[in-house]
């Protein structure tokens, strides 16, 4: 069985690249930068509004409110007599508890004859999710000194569309769609899957309108001269199976349970402040975001990776953000390894790339998933989570001690570094590549997905199995990290073999990888064992694992900081002037902030401080750019221009799970700041701070029983460090 799935793999990988397009990648008519966006999220649900709080109302987009993978609200519009309101402003909130949206009245024409001028009756909206429950609250005040009697309508509908098909996905067939008025208060839509899973969407309103029919809320309102009234409306998304739909229907109590259990997720968490509001500024939102996509489970904390393509549980995704939050809070981890763990592979199902010890890639619950119209339902084609998750679970131990959860999530390791050894190794030259084993998969497996981004110098293809450069140092992370683990459980004879494997491996990939005509490791192997001689940023990722021989550590760098290299923004995923660039491309030519941390942490680690700073600097320089100081999943690879912003790819997420977090892992990686349990130390190594930040105050920094509140202050390329405050017996250290 296992040498068959390694053949029809390698036969499958075959394509030409006049089949290079995937039916899975996001159609561009899904532009999500073409006018402002809201988003909120909470649990399994989300919501993405106009910047009015509508949905729907400029036809065909990605807003809704969406709830495990289907669109259970298409549209939403409010009217005041028959027409839109004007927009005043819109934001949400910084602890993204709401959304509140400021509007006005235009010019109109009453049914009496009358006019109302624009500008004297206000409407604000307050939008929030809890629970797969969207709240509104619609306050309306009359500024004119007359009674007025207004007429406000709500228009709404339900497509139930799953998310691929919002993504541009085509379907030949679909469920059915059922409306009814439910009572004077509400509608209810209801929608026959072929999964055979009805889902409902429920729309109540308080108070009762006046008239309601299927798509349509009419509500009179009657205000004295100077008052105020308020509309509230709750849409429930049901599904059968799931219990999640709160049944508090009070606004007010419910969004007091949402702003509490915010606060309580952000209660222990390592905080930042300096010297920069800017900076203060991109902080503060990456927290927000990060805790946004931060979802509870019985296993603990998962960050969900974006929205609105990626608001469910991605491996890699997860497994990097959590290892950038690491520092500031290691409960993320926690939960990502048990949840990972709980959800590893046990056998072998080609169809959704699942192989024993395999690491989830990603969790769908959408129609087409469960019909397998794609094939990620329970999907593991994904070549690096696996080392991934060892690796961060001997990051977690040697952050936090927490044997226990260790030992709990143990046979999943062993079961990882199995399938790294039996499965991850195709063709036994001790090397982890990928190949699909069924045609519906991806046919690239790396945090680089597109259907293009491998491929030789002279632009063509590369054929499989395909050993990416970056996996290999993963893998060579995830041994040395399993040893010290095994090392620590008594397991010396393991610790022992795995120490010895992970040298090994690093001596072989040297040699196979390392292209000294162009300076750099090469991008990946193909199944000929041919280097692919591109210069990328996955390099840079060699440098964050370790495999790296320190002697090239200096050139990779210096390639990945080079003109063609490095936007202004940041390091591009592939550098100018080689075959495939695109600055507008996904992977061939884009910036993305979590892959520039990496490769700063990487820079850091061999002690490439100046480096990692400037780094850290042109993705800062990016953020204090965005709307709302909010880092993209991505932004284009065009050259840093005076008096203008990175230009915006088309359909980047936002918020990006780590995307966000990238901003932890650059302020750590350039202030060397380790927090080793089994030391009790927290340690600065050689701690530099880039130009734009003079003061930094990191508190509550936890290691134990212990917290610690940290000044770090700048003098030209020096940085000091006071103990504001301590707790415990850690010892505090600057090391050079």
């Amino acid at each position: 069985m296992m040498k068959k799935s390694y053949k029809l793999a390698q036969s499958n990988n075959k394509r030409s690249d006049a089949n290079l397009w995937s039916e899975y990648e996001i159609e561009a008519k899904t532009s999500l930068i073409d006018r402002a966006l809201r988003n909120l999220k909470h649990g399994d649900a989300f919501a993405v509004f106009d910047s009015y709080g509508d949905i729907g109302a400029a036809g065909d987009t990605a807003e809704g409110l969406f709830y495990r993978d289907t669109r259970f609200l298409s549209r939403f519009e409010l009217r005041i007599e028959g027409k839109r309101p004007l927009l005043l402003s819109s934001v949400v909130h910084e602890d993204k508890a709401a959304l509140s949206v400021e509007l006005t009245n235009p010019d109109v024409r009453l049914d009496e004859g009358e006019k109302l001028s624009r500008d004297t009756i206000f409407l604000g909206r307050t939008k929030f999710l809890w629970k797969a429950v969207c709240y509104e609250r619609i306050s309306v005040r009359n500024y004119t000194s007359v009674q007025r009697r207004l007429r406000v309508d709500l228009l709404f509908d339900a497509d139930f569309h799953d998310l691929f098909e919002v993504r541009g996905t085509k379907r030949l067939r679909r469920g059915k769609v059922l409306t009814h008025v439910v009572g004077p208060d509400g509608v209810a839509f209801r929608y026959e899957g072929l999964d055979k899973i009805e889902r409902r969407t429920v729309i109540r309103f308080t108070p009762a309108p006046q008239s309601i029919e299927t798509n349509r809320a009419t509500i009179e309102v009657e205000l004295a001269p100077y008052e105020q009234t308020s509309l509230f409306v709750a849409v429930s998304c049901e599904e059968d199976g799931t219990d999640e739909a709160a049944s508090e229907s009070n606004f007010f109590r419910a969004y007091r349970d949402t702003r509490r259990a915010r606060r309580a997720a952000t209660a222990n968490i390592a905080t930042i402040k300096s010297s920069n509001e800017s900076f203060d500024e991109v902080v503060c939102r990456a927290t927000s975001d990060a805790y946004t996509l931060i979802t509870r489970n019985d296993l603990g904390l998962y960050p969900y990776a974006g929205i609105p393509w990626f608001n469910t549980i991605f491996g890699r995704d997860g497994l990097i953000t959590a290892m950038l939050m690491l520092w500031m809070d290691a409960s993320v981890a926690r939960g990502v390894l048990r949840t990972l763990a709980a959800t590893q592979a046990t056998g072998l199902d080609p169809q959704s790339d699942a192989q024993p010890g395999k690491i989830l890639h990603e969790l769908r619950h959408g129609e087409m998933a469960n019909l397998r119209e794609v094939p990620f339902g329970r999907y593991y084609g994904s070549i690096d989570a696996t080392p991934l998750f060892v690796m961060l679970a001997g990051m977690y131990l040697e952050r936090t001690g927490d044997r226990e959860t260790i030992l709990e999530i143990w046979p999943n390791i062993e079961a990882a570094l199995q399938w790294i050894d039996e499965y991850g190794d195709i063709d036994k030259d001790g090397f982890v590549e990928y190949s699909r084993a069924a045609a519906s998969g991806l046919a690239n497996q790396g945090w680089k997905d597109s259907h293009d981004a491998i491929f030789h110098a002279d632009g063509t293809g590369a054929e499989g199995p395909i050993a990416l450069c970056e996996v290999q140092g993963y893998v060579y992370a995830a041994k040395q990290h399993a040893a010290r683990m095994a090392s620590a459980f008594g397991l010396d004879e393991l610790a022992a073999r795995l120490s010895l494997q992970a040298e090994q491996l690093r001596v072989n990939f040297d040699a196979a990888f390392w292209c000294e005509d162009i300076g750099t490791y090469a991008l990946a192997l193909d199944g000929a064992k041919r280097p692919c001689r591109v210069l990328a940023s996955n390099a840079g990722h060699t440098l964050f694992s370790g495999i790296a021989v320190p002697e090239r550590a200096r050139k990779v760098a210096e390639n990945l900081l080079s003109p063609d290299g490095f936007s202004g923004w940041g390091i591009r995923t592939l550098s100018l002037g080689q075959p495939r660039y695109n600055p507008m491309s996904y992977h061939n030519g884009s910036v993305w902030p979590h892959d520039n941390a990496l490769i700063a942490m990487g820079f850091a680690r061999y002690g490439l401080k100046a480096e990692a700073g400037r780094v850290f600097a042109g993705v800062f320089n990016a953020a204090r750019q965005q709307e709302l100081r909010r880092l993209p999943e991505l932004f284009c690879g065009f050259i840093r221009r005076a008096h203008r912003g990175p230009t915006p790819y088309p359909v980047a997420c936002a918020p990006q799970a780590w995307a966000a977090t990238a901003v932890f892992g650059l302020l750590g990686a350039c202030l060397g700041l380790e927090l080793m349990h089994e030391q009790n130390e927290i340690r600065l190594r050689d701690p530099v701070m880039p130009d734009f930040l003079d003061e930094v105050i990191i508190r509550n920094v936890r290691l134990g029983a212990s917290y610690a509140d940290v000044r770090l202050h700048r003098y030209g390329h020096d940085v000091t460090a006071n103990v504001l405050s301590r707790r415990g017996d850690a010892k505090i250290l600057i090391l050079k």
